[in-house]
């Protein structure tokens, strides 16, 4: 590696440095602005299943410092919610150098998209899943039986769930990438339909509670997102051949 190579590395690696701690520091100062409330979001949090808890059920602690732990880590996770548009804002600040104008122009808008179907996702889980599943296992319970959980079961329960449902509405993004890419064409991805069905309700039934509600709920948004995908990615298609057969001026430039 040459000079002028070896010394762009390092700045790079500085460059990196210095938004990684910037993306820390915005973390750790919004948790400490949060902190004195970490109890409230906790019970925010766990809203869905006090709701469908009996009236005298309630949730447990089985580890000694398990009612610190859990609410601060739930209160860092919402600090890092809070301060995602941030945290894309800086990687995005990063890498855009390096990429060619069409290049942008597609990245943007799918870290955009991505952002908020994923919050999308995560938001369909607590307001719609959780009541939905809480309530069926209510009801479930055998008689003279105690349904109640661990709140740090319960921090691991929901944060699988809220990233199966984050990630898996991220099937649209997924489904433009690959047609954008080459990889697929808009006439395979029809022809996978059945395929895509049978593995949307695989998915559930290995990342959801072993009951037919919480399967569907998640496979049934899978399906229509994947439809919905196939319906951006040929709009997308048509307006990559378009700047194809009329490209402008610089297009390629940096």
């Amino acid at each position: 590696m040459s000079a002028a190579g070896e010394e762009t590395f390092v700045s790079h690696l500085i460059e990196l440095r210095d938004r990684l701690l910037r993306i820390v520091i915005s973390v750790l100062v919004v948790f400490l602005l949060l902190f004195y409330w970490a109890s409230d979001i906790y019970t925010l949090f766990a809203r869905p299943l006090l709701a469908a808890l009996p009236a005298d059920g309630r949730m447990i602690a089985t580890d000694v410092v398990g009612v610190f732990l859990v609410p601060v880590k739930v209160t860092m996770l919402v600090s890092f919610l809070l301060v995602l548009p941030y945290v894309l804002y800086q990687v995005w600040a990063f890498v855009a150098p390096g990429l060619y104008l069409h290049e942008k122009k597609l990245v943007l808008p799918l870290v955009v998209s991505s952002s908020i179907l994923f919050f999308f996702g995560m938001a369909f889980a607590y307001f719609v899943v959780f009541p939905s599943v809480f309530q069926f296992m209510a009801a479930i319970a055998p008689e003279g039986v105690a349904w109640m959980t661990d709140i740090e079961k319960y921090f691991s329960f929901v944060l699988t769930m809220f990233m199966a449902f984050g990630l898996t509405f991220e099937t649209p993004v997924a489904v433009v990438v690959l047609v954008r890419m080459g990889v697929v064409t808009i006439d395979q991805l029809k022809q996978a339909r059945p395929y895509v069905i049978v593995g949307a309700f695989v998915v559930g039934a290995i990342f959801t509670p072993p009951d037919v509600i919480s399967q569907l709920l998640l496979a049934i948004p899978v399906c229509l997102l994947y439809e919905a995908g196939i319906w951006v990615a040929r709009f997308v298609s048509s307006s990559a051949r378009v700047d194809e057969t009329q490209p402008l001026a610089g297009s390629d430039s940096k």
